[in-house]
């Protein structure tokens, strides 16, 4: 039986990538597709912004809580004077009884 002892086998293809290798396994931009992977620079937004709308998103939830509490009371006002009515009601069948 023959034996052929072979090394590595690298092609032109895997050569070219290896030329273009950028850190850590991400290639570099092929000259047909340069544009997709431009590179924009990123806003970071300043500390003021970030608490401008952590609160802005705290105030609108507070809004929020504010309005179900006006419904709730005005409920409650309702439930108060149809009580009132009912005992009123009460109080004259009760006199007209007597």
């Amino acid at each position: 039986m023959k034996r052929l002892a072979v090394g590595p086998i690298t092609t032109p293809e895997y050569i070219e990538w290896w030329g273009k290798k950028i850190n850590n396994n991400i290639s570099g931009p092929s000259q047909g597709d340069s544009q997709s992977t431009r590179k924009h620079p990123q806003v970071v937004p300043s500390e003021s912004e970030i608490i401008k709308h952590d609160f802005k998103r705290k105030n609108s939830g507070l809004e929020n809580k504010i309005e179900q509490m006006k419904e709730e009371t005005m409920n409650l006002r309702l439930d108060i004077d149809v009580q009132k009515l009912e005992t009123k009601k009460l109080r004259k069948w009760k006199n007209k009884a007597e």
